[in-house]
């Protein structure tokens, strides 16, 4: 077979691909199901993530309060400079976003979890997240 050889640069990679658009999560966390949520938690994150307020950091850090807070803040984890680098606060948007596909979101995160692709399942995991705290944040 014939190879073709090219004095152009390649205009875009795999590497290099837009993340996904994702539809808004907003709408999903109205009707999303906390106990489902908890439920996709404890089968998917908890072995990574504790979930309890003032729970220890595990290969990823304790997720109790993380709605609004900062990224790349929880005292005593070592974030990986792409995280650090990305800024601001965990919205709703973000966390789906991060939870959708962790490597698309962060490229250089060292999340290593494949991700829910499920919109329903994402807006019951967010939804459970949110009630982890002492105020839980306004729904969007």
């Amino acid at each position: 077979p014939a190879i073709a050889v090219s004095d152009e640069a390649p205009t875009q990679t795999a590497a290099a691909a837009p993340a996904q658009e994702l539809p808004p999560i907003g709408p999903k966390l109205a009707s999303a199901n906390v106990d489902a949520g908890k439920a996709i938690f404890q089968k998917q994150c908890f072995v990574c993530h504790t979930i309890d307020k003032g729970g220890v950091n595990k290969v990823g850090p304790n997720q109790w309060d993380i709605v609004g807070r900062k990224k790349a803040s929880h005292e005593g984890f070592a974030y990986s400079s792409a995280l650090q680098a990305k800024g601001g606060d965990w919205s709703y948007e973000d966390i789906d976003h991060m939870i959708f596909k962790p490597t698309a979101f962060v490229k250089g995160t060292k999340m290593a979890f494949a991700g829910l692709p499920k919109e329903q399942e994402r807006a019951d995991v967010i939804a459970f997240l949110r009630t982890m705290a002492d105020s839980p944040k306004p729904l969007p």
